[in-house]
């Protein structure tokens, strides 16, 4: 995985692969702080490296391009040369191409605005955004938006849809992390465990206040927890009658998704 408390598929660490690991790490908490950046500080948090281990990698990645700093702010940002290398694979993810009619369908049906949200690593990324025909939208996150897994209502529904051991492992992974989002892992834990007796992950109070959101988990078809789609509403829309409507729908979407999407 992306931290070395986490072994990939059930293996040790490759000899020689630590420094490459903690340049990821890093490389990744710069990428949750999109165009604004991260102060050094909070990569330290963040990744639980040493602060001097920490400003070694940075500007090794900023002498090879991967790295910038911002000199109005002082923080650090992924660097242009990012979005450059991912040209060499544009094509999108099977699962994000067999969404989209859903997403569209579902949305028009329910009239507020839907997010899918993909797992990468110990976080999540918008890809994708549909915004409905309601007067009152909640736009509450833009597509390129990483969270650490926990934070938003479709990590916890992609966190419940795993086994209860490895969702508490990656919850404990992203510990340092949560402060900087006001939530702690006692109360991520409680949220997934909720959501799993569900069956979809509602929050009461969404990322925007008096909003709330609902998310539903999509499995890939190898069926591991890969995605999720979340619908954000002002608190009067999502009242417990409709919040079992929507609920239904978002559910029916993601099998729906599952079932379009084809095997690598």
């Amino acid at each position: 995985m992306t931290n070395g408390r986490l072994k990939a598929r059930g293996r040790g660490p490759r000899q020689g692969g630590q420094a490459i690991r903690r340049a990821l790490a890093v490389l990744r908490t710069l990428a949750v702080g999109g165009e604004k950046g991260v102060p050094l500080a909070e990569v330290v948090q963040a990744t639980s490296l040493a602060r001097p281990t920490v400003h070694r990698i940075v500007h090794v990645l900023i002498e090879e391009g991967i790295v910038e700093r911002s000199e109005r702010t002082g923080n650090y940002v992924v660097g242009r040369q990012v979005p450059e290398l991912a040209l060499a694979r544009p094509s999108r993810s099977p699962l994000i191409v067999a969404a989209e009619p859903h997403l569209a369908e579902a949305s028009a049906e329910l009239g507020d605005t839907l997010f899918l949200t993909v797992r990468t690593g110990l976080d999540t990324l918008c890809v994708a955004r549909r915004i409905g025909s309601y007067p009152i939208q909640v736009l509450s996150i833009e597509v390129g938006v990483r969270r650490p897994l926990g934070v938003s209502s479709a990590g916890v529904a992609i966190l419940a849809a795993m086994p209860s051991a490895e969702a508490r492992k990656i919850v404990l992974a992203n510990e340092t992390r949560f402060g900087a989002y006001r939530t702690d892992t006692a109360t991520v834990l409680g949220q997934v465990q909720l959501a799993r007796r569900r069956g979809y992950n509602l929050r009461d109070v969404g990322l925007v206040q008096g909003t709330k959101s609902l998310s539903a988990w999509i499995r890939t078809p190898d069926g591991q927890p890969a995605a999720a789609i979340t619908l954000s509403a002002i608190r009067n829309r999502l009242s417990p009658r409709r919040a079992i409507e929507v609920a239904d729908v978002l559910l029916a979407t993601a099998r729906a998704i599952e079932a379009a999407t084809p095997r690598d």
